[in-house]
């Protein structure tokens, strides 16, 4: 071979390795399996199966898979074969086939099997079997791998195997000796061990026959005989059965035997098994069964079979792996194999079997050897060894070279060209013994081999090399190598590779718009020696460019198409052809245009839809260009046309048109765009109409209103007019009452055109619904929303119900009322009007107008500023805003009598001369300009100063100052500006709102506050937040800075409802919080553990337990979940119950006894199931309180400042699980044990103790509580102290001082001891500059740093501490002059440092005054006015400029109580103290001050104000009031202002009595008594009482009224009175009259002497059971006769008097020697010495008698007398003082002297009485002149009204003249009364005056407010009150009035309440 000898030093080499074993291999190496498969594999259905072909040899190695021998796939490089998901059908043999050039194998099967268990095969379902023979039942088929294990049921029990029941291997069921009770259902039931299904067969039904008959034996027989069995040795073990059956069953016999000998071993199941353990050859031979029925002659019967051992094939023998031989030659390749039984062999030759029958050449000898004769090469390859048996199989394999033939290259490799990416192949086929091993190169590289394959170069099976693909880089000579033990031959090739033609820069599809132009390029790269030509081809037909202007090739084979259109359109491909190769690329050219009109379009009605229109068309030519959309356009009722859908799906041919509004008519027209526009628009549709439907909106805007309490208007707008669907025709209204399950009314306007209405006859003050529809011809529309409004308010239709009015003072009437039902207000209650009006005077009422109170059932009003003991009807009306309800009916009552009235002072006029007219106005305003101008007037000309105040804080004022006098005002001084000082806001911020964020936390956001409310700098905000309705302190959190407008509030409790407020604060403090607050709830969250779990019965079965919601429910609590297990089981085997969430107890049942069981309670909310709270319980019967914990311990550690941590150990439960324990606290020394904590959990052993106080000593004790109860305590705690804290509150700063030029002196007053929190160790004082003047000025401060953000304009504080803990007061020095600073305070402990005090500010450079003024003196001035003067300190002890005084005055007597100061802001010399009150005495200091503040006080100095008028008496009492007397009490004034010289008394009947309007005046010298009895009064008329005081003027007088009796209520008056006398007593008898309202409580008589003398009270407090009294003559006047009259008492006071009595005289009835027959003989005896001596004695008695009254005259003091001198009682009789008086009509007696109407003079004063009346001149001549000073004018009215008024005071005072002169009225006594007043002298001490007018008004009503002075009195309830005298001495008081029986007998003493008569 040309080229050979280069060769040959490799040929060398390769000779040289033949002799070396394995040489021929190194290049090509027969494939060989490094692993085999296992034999059998099982996987479960849906499992992924991998096969894989472990095997080895030389490239290229290829590999096939079979399966069942069958072809699975063809030859390829991989080696494995995957199945992804198996399926039964992939079960079987597979195995794969391995190949190289060498020769292919074929490899050991590998069995799959796939676990799978189909279901049941139908089978038989009844089978029967006679009476005591063998019942076979046959489980049913199932397909199943592996076989599935079986298990037989009988009615639904498993049928264990037993003497009667064998279950064989085949899982046949065997019933032995069958009885009746063997009929059943039986059924099987099989599981696949590998995948675990489960499946059971349909019952099969055994009927047991002929079971009547009798029970014969019946001869052995073998069911289930022995089966011939083989099995693999190695097996574990091998099992053989024979089931026998005979009668009876109990004698059967089985017997096994092998090759006829017994066998005793590996017998079971009743000897039916026969079982070999790890079978071996030696156990292979014939077993037989034998049963034999016992004790009995019946032959045995038997059955046998094989056991066969095999054993699986083994090599003996195998051949070398590498077998060479000669041509021609013969070769014997050794396999020998041995197995039981003994294998097969079978040859192959590369995976095909070797026919050695059909092939002469092949012989296979006895050994299983193959043997070849006469080689060929052919017979080169790979021979394969199988031994097989029924064992399995093992193969072994040999490769076989036939030598003696070099190599030879019968088709060697041409030269070739390839194009650069083409595949080429260089052929190298060879011949040889053996076949040449291939090796290709090029040039030195290896590029493939048996050994060596590179990418791309592939050595095929033919010895030819493949080059897929080429590169450039392959170009050159390739040599084919072929190499055997015979020699090398060789081949080489050259390889041209031509770069490729291709097209680099291939046309792109384009789109271009109509008439433009197209340029289609084709840019080829290609070899440089070959030549390429361009063909362009559209739609596969060649362009022709000549002749078409239009189209241009150039030279890159460009082709350009100008003047496009639509015959453009196509696929351009650009050809080029070379000898490189040929290339094409396509492209596609599109001409763009509008696309057309759309067609046919068709607008119909659709058939589904309302209000929907369904559009169709037909797609129009779309321009090339694929359409966007359709555009879409509608003509409303002939509008113009309006885009309806700008965007039409393109592929659409149609549309629903939707939302159309019925009643229109519509038009449609579309058009297509496409990107280079919009078409033309298609032809309209024909107009479609919609029909009308009801209209779908409500009529718009409907508002009700409420016109009167029975109509409400309506009004509202139609309905958008796209939703009236149709002509309106009107409207629809509904109403009904709302909330309530009434009917609808309906209204209906026909007319469309009306939108409002007004409803009517509706009820007063309803509430009602109102909806408005309109309608149209198709039908009602929708309803608007409800919308409610109430018929105004009515009047309510009756009146307050139960009203009682009763008078509580004089002026002042009580009522009380149940409110009316509201179902009759008719409207809001806007309260009640209290109503009262005299009787005779309706239209003038009084009204009290009161508030409702919807609290109480029973409401309370009062009526006040009545007149005095005045009746009044009174109602009480219920009213709405439209007016008043009917009033209740008029209930009559009558105001109280008189009580003082509060002292009113004087006007100055009166006690201190004409005011002066000069004084000063003082007017301000805001400098801003806002509010108005406010002015104040001062009249004091010497005032110097006025505080203005009720400023706004931090504000600026204009003040003015204006002077006027009598003639006029001045001009206005300068205006001066004053800023007020800074404050805290006023306000909080506006618009606060808050909005939860999570469970935890809210945003709160607010506005700023007002300007106006600021008041000052706003340095930040706090937020103030607490819980709703908690008692809790409320929470703050800042935000700091002016600009803050929110805050995001964190920590808080989850789903609660937050109460939120914000404030601001300043420099000085915080602001007031905005209002109201802002209620806001945190969003929920699972809830927390249920609480309070306690089982309050347990029982040995059962529990019961309850419990509380949790505290922390974060939601609302929507189910609770309780599950409960032993304690001992896994939480799987809990019971879970679920209850509502108002459940709170439980019940477990079926538990089991003692036991211990965990219950687990856990709470729901929308959030889902919260934390669970668990409890153990014992249940048992034998509970018992739990013993205490142990003594709780405390680690010092574990001490804190407000904490500790206190530890237990628990006692015993008392098998009652503690369910929590109670912790105590005591703090030390002296405190006593409070509850800290109940709920500490009960598994605690440890507690935090928080809350406590800092530096304070502690003991604690601790109990537990179960089910039953509570521990004892535990031993108390050893005592502890806590830890220091830094304390809470800073000291009070009192005063801060200048002190000198340079320092001030603070004085404070430190925290108290328990907010120091510790051992006090000092003070701490901050003190700053203060740089600004009030905001006045600007100061200038630069800044250093330019990146600065802000900067402290007022400079920090220094600190001064002060270790004194007992210090109050500082001297602060070193200080600068003449300015402002800033103080503060705090206190300090170990701990730390407590807050600081609110900033003190003060100003440096002036110290205070150190001395006081001199020389203070006090003039006094007034009743109400010192005036004061000084001299001002001295100059050396000024330290400054004296700026003004403050005096300091106060009551001498009570300092603390009336001390006030009056300041003068100007250096003055003097000051006026006005407002003082009258004689009284004031101590006065004075002390200056200045810039720095007060100096000392001066000395006090005393003065005292002048006498002024008094204050009015305090009250005015009534008492004993009957028809014609009352009982006047009073008390001295709150204020005398002096000494007290007497007391004025007015009354008057407040309407003419008889025309006659009577002023009585009566003056009372000295300050007692305080009290008279005023007699001379007419029944039923009202009279007004005034009492003044007098010093040296009289001051204000308060007032009463008092009606006389009798009143309501009170009795009537009792049956005429007659009388009996026996001896010298007198019975008055009289009959019960009316009780009144009351029970009669006692009786009166009065009695007057018969003259038309005056009633008065003889005899009182006569038992009611009584209807007679009996009293001594003497008390009477002898020779008078009298009236009497009796008067019945009850609790409503004195009732109408008795008919007068017959007069009865007060004669004593003679003695029997008074008789005329005594007398007749007396006077014979001595008739001469009688007359004389008689005579002689009645001369003389007359003059002593005379002379005994002068000197009792003349001892009588001329002076007022005292007390006792005045009014004396003898021995309990009635005053000796009276003034009297009776009413006088034309038939008076009192006109018998002269014919005409005279007045009845006054009886001698006696002492100090003086009584006056206007009239006395007409007495002069029958009273002496010196007597009285009685006078009276004449009235107009006939008659007049005399006075009779009584004191009453203590018996035991000085006794004065005993009679009784009232008969003063009478003119038949006028000449005794002047006989018997001869030398006697009167003191004035009182003085009457009485005068008489005409004019009703003359007396008017008082209008007192006091309580004690309530208007027109008259008893009602009350009983009539006892006198009242003023107090004295308990020695001095005694009874005024003495019953008869308390007279000795004979006494003279008068009867109680009664005068002497003489």
């Amino acid at each position: 071979m040309a080229g050979g000898g280069r060769w040959q030093p490799l040929l060398c080499i390769l000779l040289a390795l033949q002799g070396t074993p394995g040489a021929g291999a190194q290049d090509d190496v027969s494939p060989y399996f490094k692993t085999e498969p296992v034999r059998s594999q099982v996987h479960l259905e849906g499992n992924r199966l991998v096969l894989t072909c472990m095997a080895e040899g030389s490239w290229p190695l290829e590999f096939k898979w079979l399966h069942n021998n069958k072809e699975l796939t063809k030859f390829s490089l991989e080696y494995r074969y995957m199945i992804t998901s198996l399926d039964r059908t992939h079960a079987g043999v597979y195995r794969c086939i391995v190949r190289n050039r060498m020769g292919a194998l074929l490899q050991r099967q590998t069995e799959v099997q796939v676990a799978y268990m189909g279901s049941f095969e139908e089978s038989e379902t009844h089978q029967s079997v006679s009476h005591g023979e063998a019942a076979v039942i046959h489980a049913p088929r199932i397909a199943s791998f592996p076989q599935p294990q079986v298990t037989w049921f009988r009615d639904g029990r498993k049928i264990p195997p037993s003497s009667r029941i064998a279950i064989t291997l085949e899982n046949t069921l065997v019933i032995l000796s069958t009885v009746a009770p063997d009929a059943g259902r039986y059924y099987v039931q099989a599981v696949n061990d590998k995948n675990g299904d489960n499946k059971t067969s349909q019952p099969i039904t055994l009927t047991v026959e002929n079971v009547g008959g009798p029970a014969d034996p019946i001869a052995p027989t073998i069911i289930i005989p022995p089966r011939n069995t083989s099995v693999v040795a190695g097996t574990s073990e091998v099992t053989m059965e024979c089931v026998a059956n005979a009668r009876p069953l109990m004698k059967l016999h089985i017997v096994w035997k092998k090759d006829g000998a017994p066998l005793s071993s590996g017998l079971s199941d009743y000897n039916r098994r026969l079982t070999i353990l790890n079978p071996t050859l030696g156990d292979s031979g014939y077993y037989e069964c034998e049963a034999v029925l016992r004790s009995s002659s019946v032959p045995a019967v038997a059955e046998g079979a094989f056991l066969a051992v095999l054993e699986p094939p083994q090599f003996v023998q195998e051949p070398e792996r590498h077998v060479t031989a000669e041509m021609e030659k013969v070769v014997t390749i050794p396999c020998q194999a041995k197995g039981v039984p003994p294998p097969a062999m079978a040859w192959y030759k590369d995976t095909a079997l070797v026919h050695v029958e059909k092939l002469s050449r092949f012989r296979l000898l006895g050994d299983g050897s193959l043997q070849i004769s006469g080689l060929v090469p052919d017979d080169t390859g790979m021979f394969q060894c199988f031994a097989r048996n029924a064992a399995g199989e093992v193969q072994t394999s040999t490769y076989l070279a036939v030598t003696s033939i070099a190599p030879n290259i019968t088709k060697g490799p041409l030269d070739s060209t390839v194009i650069d990416g083409m595949s080429v192949v260089l052929s190298c086929e060879t011949s040889g013994a053996p076949r040449p091993a291939i090796t290709w190169q090029k040039g030195e590289r290896i590029l493939a081999s048996g050994s060596v394959q590179l990418p791309r170069f592939t050595l095929l099976e033919s010895g030819s090399l493949l080059v897929s693909p080429t590169h450039i880089a392959d170009a050159g000579s390739y040599t084919c190598l072929a190499t055997n033990s015979r020699g090398v031959d060789e081949a080489s090739a050259d390889l041209v590779v031509w770069a490729r033609t291709r097209i680099t820069s291939p046309p792109q599809d384009q789109s271009v718009i109509k008439g433009t132009k197209a340029s289609m390029s084709c840019g080829v790269a290609h070899d440089p020696s070959v030549a390429v030509r361009y063909i362009w081809e559209k739609d596969g037909a060649p362009v022709s460019v000549d002749g078409i202007p239009r189209l241009r090739l150039d030279e890159e084979g460009t082709l350009h198409i100008s003047q496009t259109w639509s015959g453009d359109i196509g696929t351009y491909t650009c050809r080029v052809l070379s000898a490189g190769g040929n290339d094409s690329r396509s492209a596609h050219l599109r001409v763009r245009q509008l696309p057309h009109a759309p067609e046919n379009p068709v607008a119909t009605l659709s058939p589904l839809e309302k209000r929907a229109i369904n559009l169709t068309w037909a797609k129009p030519f779309d321009g090339n260009s694929p359409l966007l959309h359709y555009i879409l356009e509608v003509s409303e009722n002939n509008a113009p046309w309006t885009t309806l859908m700008a965007s039409v799906d393109p592929e659409a041919t149609s549309v629903v048109v939707r939302g159309l509004v019925p009643a229109r008519s519509y038009q449609f027209r579309l058009c297509a765009a496409n990107d280079v526009g919009k078409g033309q628009f298609s032809q309209d549709t024909e107009r479609v109409s919609l029909p009308e439907e009801p209209p779908t909106a409500p009529p718009q805007n409907v508002i009700a209103s409420g016109r009167t309490n029975q109509s409400i208007m309506i009004q509202w707008q139609p309905p958008p007019e796209s939703h009236q669907n149709g002509l309106l025709k009107g409207y629809l209204i509904r109403f009904c009452l709302a909330g309530l399950p009434v009917g609808y009314q309906f209204k209906n306007i026909t007319n469309a055109e009306v939108n409002n209405l007004l409803l009517e006859d509706l009820i007063i003050w309803t509430n009602y619904e109102i909806e408005v529809a309109a309608y149209n011809s198709a039908g009602l529309g929708v309803y608007s929303a409800r919308v409610t409004e109430w018929t105004l308010q009515g009047v309510p239709t009756v009146p307050p119900g139960n009203v009682q009015a009763e008078a509580t003072n004089a002026t002042t009437i009580r009522f009380t009322w149940n409110p009316p039902s509201p179902q009759f207000i008719n409207g809001i209650n806007q309260g009640y009007k209290l109503i009262a009006w005299e009787p005779e005077q309706a239209e003038e009422v009084t009204v009290v107008t009161v508030r409702p109170n919807f609290q109480d059932s029973i409401h309370v009003g009062y009526i006040g500023g009545l007149k005095k003991f005045t009746e009044y009807f009174t109602s009480v009306l219920c009213f709405t805003t439209p007016g008043d309800g009917p009033r209740s009916p008029p209930q009559l009552v009558r105001t109280h009598e008189d009580a003082s009235p509060p002292p009113q002072p004087l006007p100055e006029l009166e006690y201190n001369g004409n005011p002066e007219s000069v004084g000063y106005r003082l007017r301000y305003t805001r400098a801003d300009g806002r509010g108005r101008t406010v002015a104040h007037v001062i009249h004091d000309r010497v005032e110097r100063e006025y505080t203005i105040e009720d400023l706004e804080e931090w504000t600026e004022y204009r003040v003015q100052v204006q002077a006027f006098n009598a003639i006029g005002a001045g001009p206005w001084s300068h205006v001066v500006l004053g800023r007020t000082r800074e404050s805290v806001p006023s306000s909080g911020p506006t618009n606060v709102s808050a909005l939860a964020t999570t469970s935890s936390s809210m945003l709160v956001r607010w506005n700023e506050i007002p300007e106006a409310d600021r008041n000052g700098l706003i340095l930040g905000y706090k937020v103030v937040y607490k819980e709703k309705d908690s008692d809790a302190r409320a929470q703050f959190w800042p935000a700091e800075g002016n600009a803050s407008r929110s805050a995001q509030l964190a920590g808080l409790a989850k789903y609660v409802l937050y109460e939120i407020r914000v404030l601001a604060f300043t420099w000085i403090g915080d602001g007031a919080p905005s209002s109201p607050p802002i209620l806001e709830r945190t969003l929920d969250d699972v809830p927390g553990p249920p609480v309070g779990i306690l089982f309050p019965e347990v029982r040995t079965t059962s529990v019961r337990l309850i419990w509380q919601p949790p505290a922390a429910p974060n939601g609302i609590i929507l189910a609770y979940q309780i599950t409960h297990r032993l304690n001992t089981t896994s939480a799987n085997a809990a019971t879970v119950e679920v209850l509502n969430p108002s459940a709170r107890q439980y019940t477990a049942a079926g538990l089991q006894p003692e036991s211990t069981y965990l219950f687990r309670i856990t709470a729901q909310t929308r959030k889902g199931w919260g934390e669970a709270a668990e409890a153990l319980v014992v249940t048992t019967e034998k509970r018992d309180r739990p013993q205490p914990p142990s003594k709780p311990v405390v680690q010092q550690e574990d001490v804190k400042a407000c904490s500790v941590l206190l530890c237990w150990e628990p006692g015993s439960d008392g098998l009652s699980p503690v369910r929590y324990y109670t912790v105590q606290t005591r703090e030390l020394p002296a405190g006593e044990w409070t509850l800290h904590s109940a709920s500490v959990s009960h598994n605690a052993t440890s507690f935090v103790v928080d809350r406590l106080k800092p530096f304070t000593s502690y003991k604690f004790r601790v109990k537990a509580t179960n089910d039953i109860g509570d521990s004892e305590y535990s031993q108390e705690s050893e005592s502890l102290t806590t830890l220091q804290a830094a304390p809470e509150e800073a000291p009070t700063i009192l005063s801060v001082t200048p002190h000198t030029t340079t320092s001030v002196l603070i004085r404070w007053q430190p925290p108290s001891e328990d907010k120091i929190n510790g051992i006090l160790l000092g003070f701490r004082i901050r003190y700053r500059e203060l740089v600004y003047d009030g905001l006045r000025g600007f100061t200038t401060r630069s800044v250093s740093s330019p990146g600065a953000k802000w900067t402290e304009l007022t400079p920090g504080y220094a600190v001064r501490n002060l270790t004194g803990a007992g210090l109050t007061h500082h001297q602060l020095d070193n200080l600068s002059k003449h300015r402002r600073y800033e103080i503060r305070m705090s206190v300090y402990n170990a701990a730390g440092e407590g807050p600081s005090s609110p900033p003190q500010e003060v100003f440096v450079g002036e110290a205070v005054p150190t001395a006081p003024p001199q020389n203070v003196a006090v003039q006094t001035a007034t009743a109400t006015q010192l005036d004061v003067t000084w001299e001002p300190p001295p100059l050396e002890a000024q330290n400054g400029d004296i700026q003004g005084y403050k005096i300091y005055f106060w009551e001498a007597q009570r300092q603390n109580g009336t001390e006030r100061v009056k300041t003068l802001f100007l250096p003055e010399n003097g000051a006026k103290l006005k407002n003082l009150t009258g004689y009284t005495s004031y101590l006065i200091t004075v002390s200056a001050f200045n810039a720095a503040g007060d100096g000392p006080r001066s000395a006090p100095v005393r003065g005292r104000t002048q006498q002024a008028a008094p204050s009015a008496p305090s009250t005015i009492r009534f008492s004993e009031l009957t028809t014609t007397s009352v009982n006047v009490s009073w008390e001295p004034p709150l204020l005398p202002n002096g000494i007290l010289e007497g007391y004025r008394l007015v009354y008057e009947p407040c309407t003419p009595v008889d025309g006659v309007s009577k002023i009585v005046t009566v003056d009372v010298k000295g300050n007692s008594p305080l009290w008279m009895k005023v007699k001379d009064l007419a029944e039923g008329v009202t009279y007004r009482f005034r009492i003044r005081a007098k010093t040296f003027a009289y001051g204000p007088e308060i007032e009463a009224n008092i009606t006389t009796g009798p009143g309501e209520g009170a009795p009537g008056p009792p049956g005429e009175p007659f009388i009996s006398r026996y001896g010298s007593a007198i019975t008055i008898h009289w009959a019960n009259g009316d009780p009144g309202k009351g029970p009669i409580t006692r009786y009166v008589i009065e009695a007057r002497p018969s003259d038309e003398g005056l009633w008065d009270i003889l005899i009182k407090d006569i038992p009611r059971e009584v209807t007679s009294y009996t009293f001594s003559m003497d008390i009477l006047k002898q020779g008078v006769s009298y009236d009497f009259r009796v008067i019945a008492v009850n609790d409503y006071g004195y009732g109408t008097p008795s008919a007068p009595s017959p007069s009865v005289s007060a004669q004593k009835a003679n003695p029997f020697y008074e008789e005329w027959w005594f007398l007749v003989v007396i006077a014979l005896v001595g008739l001469i010495f009688i007359l004389l001596l008689v005579f002689v004695l009645i001369i003389r008695g007359q003059s002593k008698k005379y002379a005994k009254k002068s000197d009792s005259g003349n001892n009588s003091k001329a002076n007022a007398l005292s007390h006792g001198e005045m009014v004396s009682l003898d021995e309990g009789s009635f005053p000796a003082l009276e003034l009297n008086n009776r009413r006088l009509s034309v038939k008076n007696s009192f006109c018998r002297k002269n014919g005409i109407y005279t007045r009845s003079p006054p009886r001698p004063s006696p002492g100090s009485l003086h009584y006056s009346d206007e009239d006395v001149t007409k007495y002069n001549d029958l009273i002496p002149a010196e007597s009285s000073s009685l006078t009276e004018k004449p009235s107009e009215i006939s008659d007049s009204q005399g006075s009779d008024s009584e004191y009453e005071v203590d018996q035991n005072q000085q006794k004065a003249h005993s009679f009784v002169n009232h008969y003063i009225s009478d003119p038949t006594y006028y000449n005794s009364w002047r006989r018997q007043q001869k030398g006697i002298s009167r003191a004035q001490a009182y003085s009457y005056t009485e005068s008489d007018s005409g004019d009703p008004d003359h007396c008017p009503l008082s209008n007192s407010t006091s309580t004690q002075q309530g208007s027109l009195f008259r008893p009602k309830v009350s009983r009539t009150p006892p006198p009242q005298p003023p107090i004295t001495p308990p020695s001095q008081q005694s009874t005024l009035y003495r019953p008869p029986s308390s007279l000795a007998p004979g006494s003279r003493a008068p009867i109680a309440g009664f005068s002497s008569f003489v």
